[in-house]
């Protein structure tokens, strides 16, 4: 946040033209150096202050990228100042200038009162450490070029990205995903959101009681682009891959002392092939059925985010704006294969093709006002934002029974269906924070309005009729309205040696649920109480030791309510449950953060205890396989993650994490056979060379160990990314080649076990992919 002399700061900048100078000026130079690990810090605004007047700076500028600044001064008597976010100002008064001024190095040391304060950082690796969790800076990662937000996540310590795309932190997969710390409907779909759009992503484990209580797993917020330097700024980028894969980007920001402006704009356009094959066995039917999908798919989209910063005495009125526009176009065929044993002994084949074409626009809109009193760190803050997604997808399946040859003289049927979703979500929040003699006190209100409605329309030739007519028994509109009223009071206090938070957050959920083909409808009312506990202890200027806990809850979400099925593969149904009630969780942390000169190490020991966990348990009926969601006893994980960085010497280092857990799944409220434990765990290791010739080369591995579900087992999958890049221009620009999974080793496996049925099943689409990229900044 800016505090308020940075407001007075630049909003005087632009009175500079018309302040009257002498004709003789002198250069006042110097280099400011951070206090701990000496290096130089760059884009620190800088300012020289007449002993008249001492908001208006006479002139300003900014560190360059070895810390160097330049000011030219007319004879006399000033002040300087530096200010940067997150670190003391210096403030140097008297200076007397009447010839060419040294100031020489100057050393600035981090502000201490903030809890929220990074406490590890590095300026090799793209990972910072907090009491809380790690914030992830994309650009530092080369295996990110020309990828999308899921390839950040999958190169992230932690966390897990399941084949369709759903993200998982330690083993569960209930996040709350924010935009600019906002909750949006343009969450739904990660894979649209380029990471060059990404300014750092933040991961969350164990939230305070500012943030929503939603999700077991925690908040991953992720910042977008805006730009914050003075004068104009911006940056190109083009990616061309395999299989014509294209993404091209560009961004520009213009700063000065009352307004910042900004825009980017991506342009992707994504091709993919993959294969999918899936066994069931039915034990007492001895019926065995083998299906394998191909599939082909092209994705075309645009991202373009906006917005402008209005700096005014000491508030600032902000726009952010994001829209999103794509469309989707797969193809995919199903080869099923149906052979029953025993005293009614049958064979089936049959082949369905789906033609699937889907659109997607998206739009997010917020309006900030941001206030900062006189007192530093005093500041009120208020949001109002809404989001906007409208999905329409169009499905052409023909079937071809008795055969396994998809050709026009063996199609037998014809259906069509049209699934029109919108999602509208407004939010509107209200914060104040008030510092203390040696802490903080936080407060503040927050609502969350959200609508989703999802038409489904589907459709059978009639070749009587001779045209497509709509089965009612199947076709449906699943209207889903929730609100979420919070209020949250957070104190917290710091010593030299002890910092502590200590939050309560109070949530009020209203959801109603409309089934309109048979007018069914289903509200929930609930309050809930969310404490949550942070502390630090600072046992030396290298080791610090923290402990967190929260209480949180995970909602089920709308299609997981929809009880209405999803019979894209008619023998492998998929439905959700009304009458699911939400997970409520109980979530512990202890760590240990090291920071030595060229190296870093967090150490966490967690615990979570989710009661009612939400697990999809599949069910066989006349030979159809149906998988819903449904209400477990309990589930329990623990575990411990080691999250490092080390510059080992001036042309290695390497960074990464390892988690280990072990988790015990009690479905024993809905059968025995529904209890399960085991344990999993995920390596994530990044390896940097520099090499001659302004050359950078850089290995990203990726192991995720088989995971246990209520009734089976997802397997391991594992991939190597390479990437070398060479710097130009100064290091303003860049151009690299990138080798996605070199191996071709990652895949997608997992088998369930049951006293009626087994199954298995195995996805790989294609992977190893060729990707050449070029960036320039200005």
């Amino acid at each position: 946040m800016l505090q308020s002399k940075y407001i007075l700061l630049f909003t005087f900048i632009s009175l500079l033209s018309f302040t009257k100078v002498s004709a003789q000026t002198y250069p006042v130079t110097g280099t400011l150096l951070d206090n701990d690990s000496n290096e130089p810090m760059a884009f620190v605004q800088v300012a020289l202050f007449s002993q008249e007047n001492q908001d208006q700076p006479l002139t300003f500028s900014d560190t360059d990228q070895n810390g160097d600044f330049s000011l030219q001064a007319p004879q006399g008597i000033y002040t300087f100042k530096a200010f940067f976010i997150g670190y003391d100002d210096i403030v140097i008064e008297k200076i007397s200038i009447n010839s060419a001024k040294k100031l020489g190095e100057i050393k600035m040391s981090g502000d201490s009162q903030n809890l929220e304060e990074v406490v590890v950082q590095t300026n090799k690796l793209p990972i910072r450490t907090s009491m809380e969790g790690i914030t992830i800076t994309p650009e530092n990662n080369l295996a990110n070029i020309g990828g999308t937000l899921l390839d950040i996540l999958r190169n992230t310590p932690s966390i897990s990205v399941a084949e369709d795309g759903g993200i998982s932190i330690r083993g569960s997969t209930g996040t709350n995903i924010l935009i600019n710390g906002r909750n949006s409907s343009l969450t739904q779909n990660l894979d649209q959101l380029p990471a060059s759009a990404v300014e750092e992503i933040r991961i969350i484990n164990n939230p305070n009681a500012r943030y929503d209580a939603e999700a077991e797993g925690g908040v991953i917020d992720i910042i977008l682009k805006k730009g914050t330097d003075l004068g104009t700024h911006g940056g190109l980028e083009a990616t061309y891959g395999t299989r014509n894969r294209t993404n091209l980007g560009a961004r520009i920001n213009h700063r000065n002392a009352k307004w910042n402006t900004f825009v980017g704009y991506n342009y992707r356009d994504w091709k993919n092939v993959g294969e999918r094959r899936n066994t069931r066995i039915l034990f007492e039917d001895q019926e065995e059925l083998r299906q394998n999908t191909s599939s082909s798919s092209r994705n075309a989209g645009h991202n373009l985010t906006y917005g402008t910063e209005y700096y005014f005495g000491n508030s600032v009125l902000s726009y952010e704006g994001v829209f999103q526009s794509s469309l989707d176009r797969q193809v995919n065929t199903l080869f099923a294969e149906l052979e029953r044993g025993g005293n009614n002994p049958r064979s089936f084949d049959y082949v369905r093709r789906n033609n699937e074409s889907e659109t997607d626009t998206g739009l997010d809109n917020a309006l900030i006002f941001e206030h900062s009193f006189k007192e530093k760190g005093h500041l009120f803050r208020a949001t109002a934002s809404h989001s906007f997604r409208n999905q329409f997808k169009t499905q052409e399946i023909d079937i071809f029974n008795n055969t396994l040859n998809p050709i026009p003289e063996n199609l037998t049927g014809q259906e069509l269906a049209y699934i029109d979703e919108v999602r509208n979500i407004s939010v509107f929040q209200a914060d104040y924070i008030k510092p203390l003699k040696n802490g903080k006190f936080e407060t503040g209100l927050k609502s969350i309005l959200r609508k989703f409605d999802n038409d489904y329309q589907y459709f059978r030739f009639n070749e009587s009729e001779g045209g497509f007519l709509e089965d009612d028994l199947i076709s449906n509109r699943f209207i889903y309205k929730d609100q979420i009223h919070a209020g949250y009071a957070l104190f917290s206090a710091s010593t030299p040696k002890f910092e502590y938070g200590l939050g309560l957050r109070g949530e009020m959920t209203v959801v109603d649920t409309y089934l309109e083909n048979t007018d069914e409808r289903n509200k929930q009312n609930y309050f809930n109480l969310f404490p949550s506990v942070q502390g630090m202890y600072n046992v030396s200027d290298i080791h610090s030791i923290k402990f967190t806990y929260s209480r949180r809850i995970d909602r089920p979400t709308a299609w997981r309510l929809n009880p209405f099925p999803d019979i894209t593969d008619s023998l492998n149904v998929r439905r959700g449950n009304p009458e699911l009630q939400p997970e409520m969780i109980n979530s512990f942390e202890l760590g240990h953060i090291a920071n030595f000169k060229n190296s870093s190490l967090t150490t966490n020991l967690f615990y979570r205890k989710v009661n009612g966990q939400l697990d999809f348990i599949t069910t066989v009926e006349d030979g159809i396989s149906f998988s819903q969601p449904d209400n477990l006893l309990s589930a329990e994980s623990y575990g411990l993650e080691w999250i490092g960085s080390s510059e080992v010497n001036s042309w290695y280092s390497i960074n990464g994490g390892f988690t280990i857990y072990r988790i015990l799944v009690d479905g024993s409220n809905i059968s025995e056979e529904f209890t399960n434990s085991g344990y999993a765990w995920n390596l994530k290791l990044i390896q940097d060379f520099k090499l001659p010739f302004g050359l950078n080369l850089q290995f990203a591995g990726n192991y995720d160990s088989p995971e246990i579900e209520a009734q089976g087992r997802d397997l391991a999958q594992y991939y190597i990314d390479g990437t070398i890049q060479k710097a130009l221009f100064k290091d303003k620009g860049s151009i690299s080649l990138s080798v996605r999974d070199i191996f071709d080793t990652r895949r997608f496996a997992g088998n369930a076990l049951t006293n009626s049925f087994s199954q298995e099943f195995y996805s790989k689409q294609e992977t190893r992919i060729v990707l050449m990229s070029a960036r320039y900044n200005f």
